[in-house]
């Protein structure tokens, strides 16, 4: 039997259960000290640790229990160089086994530097019943002289007694080589009579263009993926270079359709370093974000070269780094080829592959005025008025272009072969991605560690609560939208928006507009049925009926991320390399910001948000590849 398209995962993923509720303490909330909780617990585990008792620091977690309630501790790069997420105390106490100095070197302190961050009893779940204490941390591990943030919450199992429900921990920075900001900075000058001193701008020419030298890392891709790798890379003194096919910074977005805005706002798109102003408009137009980053790689002195494309990859598994060529127009119109020998290959081209299109027989025989994929889509006619538009798929982009297809006067049908989640724009702002990313929100860097600091399965338990009060106030729309036929469902374990992009990089619609358009018919749906052939005038679908058509979208996504650096290394891509996206069996991302399989070989992608978080473990696991620490 098939599976729902609601419970479909990336191919070979896990999809992992959400993880079962702690209890709330027994304690009246009046009588919870919550600070004395923390210190004690902390002390604790600091205490275990510094004895390298691995089964002592296990035992201050909560044991699993009949109800299904596990502990768990989630790692980035504080105990190992892996993403880590353990389960259980007898998972936490292999994994403190398996270190290298079993966890010895690691200490902990609770931060209360902010009202946020200060130790707090908490409701961990929205529609209430788990309740515990909460703080945030900084953590120090001496053994590669690492130093990290995190955050912990703690639960009441028996009257007075409180133990450890999640720890999370995630590597900001290694001693000694600190990144390039505040007391650090770089001086920016050369005083003195000093012979062949060159100013600025030739000092950067020569950076960039890396005149006698290799940059320690190459990037493909200079969209968001990229832009963060370089900026993280950037501040930790690593020489980078990203290269893009493309004229100029920014025109991955600038040449998608025309109404593309972003879909989520700009307080969760913050990047590295230079966040967006407090003036930017909620929702960035694309046009808008393309020139943003090409501000964006100017500010930091970020080394690009566009009209560039890699032709040729080998990894030197003797000298272990890469010898590649690639083949660029420069500034000044000249075509040339370089050689370079970078150690480390960032893939950054996005977390999709190329783009799906279907290989439908009758293709080449379409009459009408336009067939493409969404990726390729130009933007509805103005003098379309009349004209009959096919949209095949059911989710973001296909919404847009139905919605531009209908404000051009067209006769819009969209196919929707499988059921979409569908979450209002208000919803996804006040209940998705509220309190941590809005107006008046915790520092960027909180928010973050407070969503990443929950293992998968716990985060898993936050969003089906989530989608359960965002059904509610979208009970309308999504009632409307059945009864027009279109069908909506509540993504993998009815975990909504993150449990379909994270689990399957798809299947969802924020909605701006498009799902009044099918309730009111302006968007007529034909539900739950493939594409048979191409015909001269339009459309034939598996049961035998026809669609007219004068212009057809195929909305049908994209590939795994492994088929583009299959296309761009060729080779060079062994099977040790998997598929990427989805979660492995421990709640982590496959493949994609962690070691690929092959030495040198890395991939990072996602939105906006992910790529400010995990550019900086990209960086990290970088650096201490470059510096042994491994």
């Amino acid at each position: 039997m098939p599976t729902p398209s609601a419970e479909r995962v990336v191919p070979g993923s896990h999809n992992l259960p959400p993880a079962t509720w702690p209890a709330s303490p027994t304690t009246p909330d009046s009588a919870i000290d919550a600070p004395a909780i923390a210190q004690h617990l902390i002390t604790a585990l600091n205490t275990a640790l510094a004895n390298h008792h691995a089964a002592a620091a296990a035992d201050l977690f909560v044991a699993d229990d009949a109800s299904g309630v596990t502990a768990f501790w989630r790692d980035h790069l504080v105990l190992g160089w892996r993403l880590r997420t353990v389960k259980g105390r007898e998972g936490v106490k292999g994994f403190l086994e398996g270190c290298s100095d079993g966890g010895g070197g690691v200490r902990f302190e609770v931060d209360g530097s902010s009202e946020f961050r200060r130790p707090q009893v908490a409701d961990f779940r929205p529609l209430g019943g788990a309740k515990g204490v909460m703080f945030f941390v900084r953590v120090e591990n001496g053994a590669v002289g690492g130093v990290g943030r995190g955050i912990v919450k703690v639960v009441e199992v028996e009257a007075g007694v409180w133990k450890f429900w999640t720890v999370f921990t995630t590597l900001e920075e290694v001693k000694g080589a600190e990144e390039k900001r505040g007391v650090r900075r770089e001086k920016g000058v050369q005083h003195g009579g000093l012979e062949g001193r060159k100013n600025w701008k030739e000092r950067r020419r020569y950076e960039s263009e890396f005149v006698d030298a290799n940059p320690e890392v190459l990037i493909v891709g200079a969209g968001q993926s990229g832009l963060t790798a370089a900026a993280r890379l950037k501040m930790l003194g690593i020489p980078a270079l990203m290269i893009d096919k493309n004229k100029a910074v920014g025109d991955n977005w600038r040449k998608r359709y025309s109404q593309l805005v972003l879909h989520d706002p700009v307080w969760y798109d913050h990047m590295p370093y230079i966040p967006f102003p407090d003036f930017w408009p909620v929702f960035t137009p694309k046009d808008k974000l393309g020139d943003w980053f090409e501000s964006y790689a100017k500010a930091l002195e970020l080394n690009v070269w566009t009209q560039t494309e890699l032709i040729n990859s080998t990894w030197d598994e003797k000298e272990k780094l890469w010898a590649v060529e690639i083949r660029r127009i420069r500034a000044d119109g000249v075509s040339e080829r370089r050689a370079l020998f970078p150690k480390h290959l960032i893939i950054a081209t996005g977390h999709s592959g190329k783009a799906y299109m279907p290989s439908i027989p009758g293709t080449d025989s379409f009459k009408g005025g336009l067939l493409c994929h969404s990726g390729d889509f130009p933007g509805a006619r103005e003098s379309g008025k009349g004209k009959k538009a096919v949209v095949i798929g059911a989710c973001n982009s296909s919404m847009d272009i139905c919605q531009d297809y209908v404000e051009k006067g067209y006769d819009v049908t969209m196919v929707q072969r499988s059921s979409t989640f569908v979450i209002s724009s208000q919803s996804s702002l006040k209940v998705a991605l509220g309190v941590l990313y809005e107006e008046v929100s915790p520092p960027v860097e909180d928010s973050d560690i407070f969503v990443w600091g929950m293992p998968s399965p716990v985060l898993k338990s936050l969003q089906v609560d989530i989608t359960t009060i965002a059904g509610q106030g979208d009970k309308e729309i999504l009632e409307g939208l059945e009864k027009a036929g279109f069908k909506v469902d509540k993504g993998p374990s009815d975990s909504g928006i993150f449990g379909k992009y994270l689990q399957r990089g798809g299947g969802y619609y924020i909605d701006v507009g498009g799902s009044k358009l099918i309730i009111d018919g302006k968007i007529k749906v034909k539900h739950g049925q493939e594409v048979e052939q191409v015909l001269p005038t339009g459309l034939k679908f598996a049961d035998g009926s026809e669609l007219e058509a004068d212009e057809i979208v195929f909305a049908t996504g994209y590939d795994n991320m492994r088929t583009t650096a299959k296309a761009i290394l060729e080779e060079e891509l062994p099977d040790t390399v998997g598929d990427i996206w989805g979660w492995d069996e421990e709640g982590e991302m496959r493949t994609i910001w962690t070691s690929s399989g092959h030495p040198g070989l890395w991939f990072h992608g996602g939105n906006l948000a992910m790529c400010r978080y995990y550019s900086r473990l990209v960086a990290l696991q970088i650096l201490a590849k470059l510096k042994g620490l491994e």
